[in-house]
């Protein structure tokens, strides 16, 4: 992309915290790069390419594929060896973007194994991680891409170099590089493991001033008119930020970090009670860029305050459910604790209606209009543009005030169950219960093998797993078995004049080796919001027990989807997605009372997964129906109830019932549900792990003896 054709930064209206974390990384890319999330249209991905021309320029040794400084080559180039000070050109800093559905041999490189066979030679083709050497790996949507794909570039980042091995056959090579992830939080979250390895994290959204969002539109239409002239009128605030950078990363190996900082870097890391080091180390390598960026010599309180603002808030979360974010008043008493521990530091200057000072002197030393100073903006302004203010902290609903002992009858119970009083009308919906605690739950999997994303939870044909047989490449080979393929070439190698040691390969005796690991699944959630359900301690019980398995799901990299079903109709709360999270916030939410409509319920599952299949036909689902099992309403409902059961049965689609039916009566109707949709029933405690055993064995067989049958 051409500079002309490129948004300037300094051209960017707010998303002061998205700006600031950029250009710390361009200062000091050992920050560990910065994770962004937002919502879509507020200029993550505009500012990340926008970043690129900000960076000085790159030496490289001449014709080397992997941008090898002329200064100090590679010594395990394999392009070199390089001799030192050899000649060498200047190129700009790129800007490399990693597509969501790029494959790992497009990632860190591919291994031609048939030359290497063949012809003993080391025919390597470089990969992203190549391309973006000394430059920007952009991933957009980090979220969506496979897991296995975001081991293989958050180790190469951390470790500097990207290692490509093919059966015995390696090849090393450098890739430092500054690493910027984006994703909508409302597609599905990065696992904790992995976001603790971005550096920083800045939550971004759109303004809600008016003054804003007019400039927002007025600069973006200047830009498609005429990108050019646009370029050309931020020219000068662009080359006085790009000096700025230069400066600062100059200046960087002279900054202090003292034992005062760092004692509030530890106090406060303890405080929050964050994991591991890496938290620390973050924090005390951005509060050093934070100080040269600034001009300073010295990180000052201020660099660590803002400092743990971008390095901690995503190492908060201890379970998908949490919102990231930090107490900036909890903070605030941490270092003024510290503080008083060493009395020669200068106390914080907590904020009180404003926000505390910018490093290097708040705006007036900035390069331009909305340029590169960076800092949060003021608290009370109501910008609302993501670059101070935190998502806010998940409450309990309305309904966990009510004491969890409360007659059922009272709730809407039907006859049959426990309580007493005066009962409410089934049709009277009824406040949101708030959900029990969530527990580890048995496996619940999807019988046969698959060939879906690759995933946690059911057996499938990947990439990745153990290896299981051997077949023919159908196109490039990418996994050898090399038993295979020595068995397939051994008994031609006296017609092939074979003379020594060696094995006489060709490309008909290579084998592929075919492996088996675990997919991700589809689990659709159906769950019975009626006034059957509406007893406060048998709902609560229930949200627990799907929010159990909402867990589950994240954990095993599952799609989800929420169907309920009450009164008079069905409804997708949730459509099937990979944000976990929000099918949790759905459930939270989940109000009851009404009729049963049991058989709209399985009718609107049924046609959520008939779509499904069109868009994604490898995906196989997991049907989850969260009942007692009591169909009402309507003419004949348990028969219709049957008949739209039996639908899911003739498409094989692997069912659970979870049985809710509480009391001294109980009428088994779940029971009878599982036994329609071919699937198996499970009650409320039998779904704990450390219930009764073979949960997954007897999913697993109800499934074969219907094949049988």
């Amino acid at each position: 992309m051409s500079t002309s054709s490129r948004y300037p930064f300094t051209a960017i209206v707010g998303q002061d915290d998205l700006r600031l974390a950029l250009l710390l990384n361009a200062v000091s890319p050992a920050v560990g790069g910065v994770l962004v999330r937002g919502e879509k249209g507020t200029a993550k991905s505009t500012a990340v390419r926008a970043l690129a021309a900000l960076l000085p320029p790159v030496r490289t040794v001449e014709g080397c594929r992997f941008s090898c400084d002329p200064a100090a080559p590679d010594p395990g180039c394999p392009d070199g060896p390089h001799p030192a000070d050899g000649p060498g050109g200047e190129r700009a800093a790129r800007m490399v973007e990693l597509p969501v559905g790029a494959s790992e041999d497009r990632l860190v490189g591919a291994l031609d194994i048939e030359r290497a066979l063949a012809e003993g030679v080391k025919a390597f083709e470089p990969g992203l991680l190549a391309d973006a050497h000394r430059g920007i790996l952009y991933v957009d949507e980090v979220n969506l891409l496979h897991d296995h794909l975001i081991d293989l570039l958050l180790d190469a980042a951390a470790m500097g170099a990207s290692y490509v091995e093919r059966e015995g056959v390696s090849v090393r090579h450098a890739a430092r590089f500054l690493l910027v992830g984006t994703m909508n939080p409302e597609e599905g979250e990065l696992r904790p493991q992995l976001l603790d390895r971005f550096g920083l994290t800045v939550e971004v959204a759109a303004s809600r001033e008016p003054d804003q969002r007019v400039e927002v539109v007025r600069r973006r239409l200047a830009f498609e008119d005429d990108p050019a002239a646009f370029a050309g009128r931020w020219s000068g605030e662009e080359a006085g930020l790009r000096e700025r950078v230069a400066a600062a990363r100059a200046l960087l190996p002279r900054v202090r970090l003292g034992d005062g900082a760092l004692r509030r870097i530890a106090a406060v890391c303890a405080a929050f009670e964050v994991n591991g080091m890496r938290g620390d180390l973050v924090m005390a390598r951005t509060a050093t860029a934070l100080a040269a960026w600034a001009g300073r010599t010295e990180v000052a309180v201020e660099d660590v305050r803002q400092a743990a603002l971008l390095a901690l808030p995503h190492r908060r979360r201890r379970n998908p459910f949490d919102a990231p974010g930090l107490d900036e008043e909890k903070l605030d008493e941490v270092l003024r604790d510290a503080a008083a521990d060493d009395p020669e530091d200068e106390p914080p200057t907590p904020p009180e209606g404003q926000a505390p000072e910018e490093p290097g002197g708040g705006d007036d030393d900035g390069p331009g209009p909305d340029g590169g100073g960076g800092g949060r903006p003021d608290p009370g302004d109501g910008a609302g543009d993501g670059s101070g203010g935190l998502p806010p902290q998940r409450t309990e609903d309305s309904g966990a005030s009510a004491p969890e002992d409360a007659p059922e009858a009272l709730t809407g119970a039907e006859p049959g169950e426990s309580g007493g009083g005066t009962p409410r009308p089934a049709s009277a919906e009824q406040r949101a219960v708030a959900a029990g605690e969530p527990f580890r739950t048995k496996v619940l999997s999807v019988p046969g093998l698959g060939a879906g994303a690759a995933g946690r939870r059911s057996r499938a044909r990947t990439e990745h797993g153990r290896t299981t047989g051997a077949t023919r490449p159908e196109g490039a080979l990418t996994k050898l078995h090399l038993t295979a393929t020595v068995r397939a070439a051994a008994p031609h190698q006296r017609a092939r004049g074979r003379s020594g040691r060696g094995l006489v390969v060709r490309r008909d005796d290579l084998r592929q080796a075919t492996r088996e690991g675990r997919e991700g699944n589809l689990v659709l959630f159906v769950v019975d919001a009626s006034g059957s359900m509406a007893a406060r301690r048998r709902m609560g019980a229930v949200k627990g027990a799907v929010l159990s398995l909402l867990l589950d799901a994240y954990q095993r990299r599952d799609k989800v989807g929420l169907v309920t079903f009450r009164g008079r109709e069905a409804e997708v709360a949730l459509p099937p997605t990979s944000s976990v999270d929000a099918a949790a916030a759905r459930l939270q939410a989940l109000p009851t009372g009404g009729r049963t409509p049991l058989a709209a319920g399985l009718l609107k599952a049924h046609d959520v997964l008939r779509v499904e299949r069109l868009r994604d036909a490898t995906r196989r689902p997991l049907l989850v129906v969260v009942t007692d099992g009591r169909a009402t309403g309507g003419p004949e409902p348990v028969a219709l109830a049957g008949r739209a059961a039996r639908l899911h049965a003739a498409e094989a689609t692997a069912s659970v019932v979870v049985d809710c039916e509480t009391g001294p009566v109980r009428l088994g109707l779940a029971g009878e549900l599982a036994r329609e949709l071919r699937g198996t029933a499970v009650t409320l405690d039998e779904l704990r792990a450390e219930a009764l055993t073979g949960l997954v064995k007897d999913v697993t067989d109800h499934h074969r003896a219907r094949r049988a049958a």
